[in-house]
């Protein structure tokens, strides 16, 4: 359910000073983003970006293992670089996962654009399947709707596996 809905009476700026308190608090906060129909659920950070480092997001996943994974990538880049795009990782009680720069953050990170403007940078965390396929490999299995991904994958000779 969305903050919003759990919170009758509250306005998109309550939510607004909601997120700056996640932010001011932890570093940065996770906008999930449900199931709409055919659209898979996503989430992305909003909060990176003050520290010089891209806001991350993650397509077809569910929103709670999706914050998990975020959170966790999160803390993470706060102490360290960013990764590369092409970075292929097992991540910690996580997915596989290869980083693709966001062609368009502020086209899909709306919550961020709102704080940060249109300036923002974006990498997407796309997760291989139980069977480590991914959603550009033949027999892939996601969830209901595909996991969209917002960016081109790194050429071969750009792509090294870590960890």
């Amino acid at each position: 359910m969305c903050w919003l809905c759990d919170h009758p009476g509250a306005t998109e700026l309550d939510y607004q000073d909601h997120l700056r308190r996640l932010i001011a608090t932890f570093g940065w906060a996770v906008q999930g983003v449900e199931r709409d129909g055919i659209h898979p659920p996503w989430a992305y950070t909003v909060g990176l970006t003050p520290h010089r480092r891209p806001e991350l997001v993650i397509t077809g996943m569910g929103l709670t293992r999706a914050t998990q994974v975020l959170n966790g990538v999160a803390a993470h880049l706060l102490h360290d670089a960013a990764p590369e795009p092409g970075t292929q990782a097992a991540l910690l009680d996580g997915p596989l996962v290869e980083v693709v720069r966001v062609t368009a953050p502020w086209a899909h990170l709306n919550m961020a654009v709102e704080f940060y403007g249109q300036r923002i940078r974006g990498l997407q965390l796309v997760h291989a399947d139980k069977r480590g396929r991914w959603p550009w490999d033949q027999g892939y299995q996601g969830v209901r709707g595909g996991q969209p991904v917002l960016g081109r994958r790194e050429p071969a000779e750009h792509r090294r596996r870590v960890g």
